[in-house]
């Protein structure tokens, strides 16, 4: 579609970000866009959650724009660093240690280790102090990253 101007929606985030976080009048955005173009664009930015709008009436009888602010999520799209949203976007994973243990005696269960050797790691894994356990962890994590294309059909068959 044509009418979708990545410019243009770049210059209007601009122009919404000087004047956060005052709403911007249509009359002054129209020296950006001719025409319909407004319209189009700021509707489309909306849709992202890049911009709040006004228009006169209903968007879909095709009325005008009235005013348009940009949003936190739009400020954070210009930012260099991508702003608040990508610190507070991070997914941080916590897992306790009895879990990890439980993973990992699991694993070691499910081996075709002789049964005392399971038993003599079992026990020794059940004794590991809380920081010994996270480098233990990290290491296999690292192992695991090393053999890279053994996960990797496992990856696909998840991911579709």
């Amino acid at each position: 579609m044509d009418k979708l101007n990545r410019d243009l929606q770049r210059t209007l985030l601009e122009a919404l970000a000087a004047s956060y976080p005052e709403p911007v009048y249509a009359d002054f955005l129209r020296q950006h866009a001719p025409g319909s173009e407004l319209e189009v664009n700021i509707a489309y930015l909306g849709e992202h959650e890049l911009v709040v709008a006004s228009f006169m009436g209903s968007l879909d009888m095709g009325n005008p724009l009235l005013t348009a602010k940009i949003t936190a999520k739009g400020l954070d799209f210009l930012a260099d660093d991508g702003g608040l949203g990508a610190i507070l976007g991070v997914l941080t994973i916590r897992l306790h240690e009895d879990s990890i243990k439980q993973l990992i005696a699991r694993q070691i269960n499910a081996s075709d280790l002789a049964p005392p050797d399971k038993k003599r790691y079992l026990d020794r894994l059940r004794e590991l102090p809380a920081e010994t356990t996270k480098h233990l962890v990290l290491k296999m994590v690292d192992a695991g990253l090393e053999n890279w294309q053994k996960a990797l059909p496992l990856l696909q068959s998840m991911l579709g």
